[in-house]
């Protein structure tokens, strides 16, 4: 019941803008927002780098309206990579494409996106999931740009009963995936409603993408999680069919699960932190409120201390 009340506060955004006049908030933002500017993205990349890491960047922002909207995404991107290959950084771009312009036509996004890779080089781009609304509209997207370039991933959302289908169908193909369970509020035709369901499904798929079948074509898995018995049985996994430490790797948000950072490097595993900034950050902290009850705890302690 709260998850289902907090993923729908995420859709006012009049919220955030009320939540911004509140000094207290801004701090409390920052445990998971690197902040507002290219420069306190780049800030946290950098020293995320030096301590070892991999990490992964998202400009915050999705849906918008205009043409004009949708480039000034794309070049912001654009940026971004001059300065990720300027400072030798180990970081992948990661995008949703109603960020840059799906909603005015898979064209748009499209152009868009092209510009991204074209400054990109060799550097993978990620195109991250949104409601199930645009999962069609975006694997098609992905299947387009992927006819041209290799350095372009996806991701799939276990909380979505189709989601097996669509990892069957990408496969083949050599896919670099990052397998999450989904953040966003799905009706129960569409998703599975339970926690455990999804967790299930979450083991399934990612034993799919493990198999010899998947490693045959090159499959690359990026295991989204914060689930510490889940992070261990994909661990056993990956000895179980001898996957080396280069053919996946693990992925958490920032300033979620810091303390299981040790954990998976000790396992001699990869750890990218996916680090998101932007002015559009009050959706994607709620969502992030809605999927641990300890991140709203948090929250909510520090709101009374202030």
């Amino acid at each position: 019941m709260l998850r289902s009340v907090l993923l729908h506060l995420a859709t006012k955004p009049g919220i955030g803008r009320a939540l911004d006049r509140v000094p207290l908030s801004e701090r409390m933002v920052r445990r998971f927002v690197a902040g507002e500017r290219i420069e306190d993205a780049l800030r946290v990349l950098t020293r995320l780098d030096a301590e070892g890491f991999h990490s992964a960047v998202t400009y915050l922002g999705e849906n918008v309206a205009t043409v004009k909207a949708a480039r000034a995404a794309a070049e912001t991107y654009c940026t971004l990579l001059d300065e990720i290959h300027r400072r030798g950084l180990r970081t992948t771009p990661s995008l949703k494409l109603t960020h840059l312009g799906l909603d005015l036509g898979e064209e748009v996004a499209l152009e868009n996106v092209e510009r991204v890779l074209d400054r990109a080089g060799q550097t993978l781009i990620w195109l991250d999931m949104e409601g199930s609304a645009y999962t069609d509209r975006t694997l098609a997207v992905y299947r387009r740009l992927r006819a041209r370039w290799r350095n372009v991933a996806c991701v799939v959302q276990t909380y979505l009963y189709r989601s097996e289908a669509d990892l069957r169908a990408l496969i083949p193909g050599g896919v670099t995936v990052r397998l999450c369970k989904g953040a966003y509020r799905e009706p129960a035709s569409l998703a599975y409603p339970r926690k455990a369901d999804v967790d299930r499904n979450y083991a399934r798929l990612a034993g799919l993408l493990l198999s010899p079948e998947a490693q045959r074509f090159r499959a690359y898995p990026g295991f989204a999680t914060h689930d510490e018995r889940l992070i261990h049985v994909l661990l056993e996994k990956t000895r179980e069919f001898a996957i080396p430490p280069d053919r996946f790797e693990f992925q958490m948000l920032y300033g979620i699960r810091p303390d299981l950072h040790r954990t998976i490097r000790a396992a001699g595993a990869r750890l990218r932190v996916l680090v998101p900034f932007g002015e559009d950050w009050y959706g994607y902290f709620v969502r992030r409120l809605a999927e641990r009850p300890a991140n709203l705890v948090f929250l909510l302690k520090n709101l009374v201390r202030g």
